[in-house]
């Protein structure tokens, strides 16, 4: 199926997951590299108990916070 006709049957409201590889879907900018960081105790404490109070885990509460800090230095560059 070419991309027309994709565009006219998801349009009309047909089913096109069919259509679609999903073997071979990518997230663009989101791959994944793993880095290894060493923080203070104090650090990794603080980090703790504010993911433990909002239920997530420490690797969440890191990225989310780098996330929000990288956003609001370089908005332009996250687009």
């Amino acid at each position: 199926m070419n991309s027309s006709e994709f565009d006219r049957r998801f349009d009309a409201g047909e089913a096109v997951l069919g259509a679609l590889d999903l073997n071979a879907v990518t997230r663009p900018r989101l791959q994944q590299k793993r880095v290894n960081v060493d923080f203070p105790l104090w650090m990794v404490e603080l980090l703790d108990r504010e993911a433990t109070r909002l239920g997530v885990t420490r690797q969440s509460i890191i990225k989310v916070w780098l996330a929000e800090r990288l956003e609001y230095s370089n908005p332009s560059e996250l687009k």
